[in-house]
């Protein structure tokens, strides 16, 4: 059975569970695209579909609408609709899911501030229409208060459609597993997996709120329709238990399966660990590709607990997979696999010169490359793939280090302050003391000055520095960008400009790469990696046509969260002891990510820990394969453009 990607306009509508052979693990319809920009574009339409039925009627249009990063891009495609093909909002009521408590409508952080930043400001919605749950009501006034925005649903006659995003403890809303079935609006406790993935927009978990109002599991399943949005990978995990596990308050999302008119609309990320993608032979015949074949045949090895060649006929027939024994040999088989896995492995990862490369992952010629490392933080190169890039610089390659963005945004005011004090200390001055004075005044409802950004970048720079100079790379060779889609002093950033794409294709035309590195890490799709990174595919498309291009591989790596599958990979770069750490001492150049870094993700650990265990993880899978045994490894995958 093959798994179908949308790549057109597809019908998302509801379709009973039950009616395909593929779908007889899950027990909520589900459509899944190949990224999460055409996704979100289909649901906009929809929406906007519905809000035209209702106008031909003469009838309110009720949206239950949802915030964080999983909708943005579906608000923006309802403002172009509006701006460019007259879409009005005049007959649209909206009702928010939830709300930070307590929260100023002012701050930054508030959901009314995200919706009307991204919807409300955008279109002609009446604001008398538009409600959001008050997160400055009083204590003693919650119940109240709760129980009339119940009230105003049901007065305009329930939610016609609702948007939904899902977390990772499996909440829609702020329902938080333990939230019941029959759930109305009402205030909750957040888990503190919540708050950790919330703390990125809060610079740091202890700014995030531990309580929120959120409509309760009730007011949502009421609704007449309902879209749930899952990008990423990082999410993959709560959309199986969700879509394939059994109903059950700890995942507050499996409610959804009783619902009579429920679409998941996932990426490929979010839909990975779904049976019918990951396991599809367990579902249906398949289709039997070599790419297909490498991901069962080592799924069977961790199955089994075996090495590729000690694979059995027995073990193939006992795990659903009899079929491929059909047209090929167990003993066949075991050897293409073993053989696929063994060249991905390389100690020379700009090529071995003088040496045949019909089975290495990369070109012998020419012997010494050109190679650019594009790090969309300044710390991204050394944490992913830093092992990588010593031995670049090792071999003799003229290694580039672009670092993308300032990350200015990830250096605490506590930080700055003490370089800033350091500055007054040495050489008094008015821009010291205004930077000190924009920090201690500084309100969670502001941004950082422009001053107070310039120092935090200049902080990270030097870190950059420290790090590629312990790496042996002349300064010559590192190159900060600055891309602008990032310098708005917030979380939320710009979309990429002309501008971006500029600096990038000016880059890119200087060095004339062999070789590119780039972070595939997109477990976020609305993140710094996705954006730097369709910075890099947009600036390869528009140098196509220069002579280079031809000669150009990118190489992908990913990030201190997930590394690829083993069998995704297509160059492994082995690391010794020593190599582990200099690459740990080289992240522990970058002190101001260090030791309580604002961006820690649900992992507590430091960065470097974390970058250990993944590399030493796989180095550990290729063992239990049958392969070499090594400290650590790197993974690539080219993508080829």
């Amino acid at each position: 059975m093959k798994t179908t990607i949308v790549k057109k306009k597809t019908d998302i509508s509801h379709k009973p569970i039950g009616q395909f052979e593929e779908t007889r693990f899950e027990k909520i319809h589900n459509v899944i695209f190949s990224d999460s920009n055409e996704a979100s574009i289909r649901v906009a339409e929809e929406i906007a579909e519905l809000i035209r039925k209702k106008q031909n009627q003469n009838r309110t249009c009720v949206l239950g609408l949802a915030t964080g990063s999983s909708p943005i891009r579906v608000y923006e495609e309802l403002v172009r609709m509006h701006n460019e093909e007259g879409l009005s909002f005049q007959n649209v009521v909206t009702f928010n899911l939830d709300e930070y408590l307590p929260m100023e409508k002012s701050n930054i952080q508030s959901y009314h501030y995200f919706m009307h930043e991204h919807l409300f400001n955008h279109i002609d919605i009446d604001p008398e229409n538009v409600h959001i749950p008050d997160g400055t009501v009083s204590p003693d006034e919650t119940v109240a208060y709760c129980i009339d925005y119940e009230k105003k649903i049901k007065d305009f006659g329930g939610l016609d459609f609702q948007l939904l995003g899902i977390g990772r403890t499996g909440h829609i809303g702020f329902n938080e597993p333990g939230s019941h079935y029959n759930s109305g609006t009402r205030v909750i406790t957040l888990d503190h997996i919540t708050r950790v993935d919330a703390a990125p927009s809060f610079l740091g978990i202890a700014n995030v709120p531990r309580k929120a109002i959120t409509m309760g599991i009730s007011t949502v399943r009421k609704a007449r329709r309902i879209v749930l949005l899952g990008w990423g990978e990082n999410k993959a995990e709560i959309i199986k238990k969700t879509i394939e596990g059994d109903i059950s308050s700890h995942v507050p999302a499996t409610y959804l399966q009783n619902h009579a008119n429920c679409t998941f609309i996932l990426d490929t990320g979010a839909a990975s660990e779904l049976t019918k993608n990951k396991t599809p032979w367990l579902v249906d015949a398949c289709e039997w590709t070599e790419e297909l074949k490498a991901k069962a045949i080592i799924w069977l090895c961790e199955e089994t607990g075996k090495t590729v060649l000690s694979l059995t006929d027995k073990d193939y027939n006992d795990n659903g997979m009899a079929d491929l024994l059909s047209k090929e040999d167990s003993y066949d088989l075991n050897i293409q696999i073993f053989n696929k896995l063994q060249h991905t492995i390389t100690g020379w990862p700009g090529g071995k010169p003088n040496a045949d490369d019909t089975n290495r992952p990369e070109r012998a010629e020419p012997a010494k490359k050109r190679v650019i490392i594009f790090s969309p933080h300044p710390d991204d190169d050394v944490i992913s793939m830093g092992g990588t890039f010593d031995r670049l610089v090792e071999q003799g390659h003229e290694v580039h280090v672009v670092y993308q963005t300032s990350g200015n945004i990830a250096v605490s005011d506590a930080d700055a302050r003490k370089f800033a004090e350091i500055s007054m200390n040495l050489n008094p001055s008015d821009k010291a003391q205004k930077i000190i004075n924009s920090i201690t005044q500084n309100s969670d409802s502001q941004v950082d000055s422009p001053e107070l950004r310039k120092l935090k970048g200049d902080i990270r720079r030097s870190e950059s520095y420290a790090a590629t100079r312990f790496i042996g790379l002349k300064d010559a060779n590192v190159h900060f960008l600055d891309l602008p889609f990032y310098e708005t002093g917030t979380i939320k950033k710009n979309n990429l400009s002309e501008e971006d794409i500029a600096l990038m294709t000016d880059i890119i035309k200087q060095i004339k790469p062999h070789q590119i590195y780039a972070a595939g890490d997109l477990a976020d799709p609305h993140g710094t990696h996705k954006v730097c990174l369709d910075a890099v595919f947009e600036s390869l498309k528009r140098l196509k046509s220069e002579p280079f291009i031809n000669d150009c591989w990118l190489w992908l790596y990913r990030g201190a969260w997930h590394e690829w599958d083993i069998n995704e990979i297509e160059m492994c770069v082995p690391m010794s002891p020593g190599q582990v750490l200099k690459k740990r001492n080289a992240i522990f150049c970058h002190q101001s990510q260090k030791d309580g870094v604002m961006f820690q993700g649900d992992d507590s650990r430091e960065f470097w820990m974390r970058a250990e265990e993944r590399n030493r993880d796989t180095a550990n899978k290729y063992k239990a394969l049958g392969l070499s045994s090594y400290a650590a490894m790197e993974a690539f995958v080219r993508h080829k453009f």
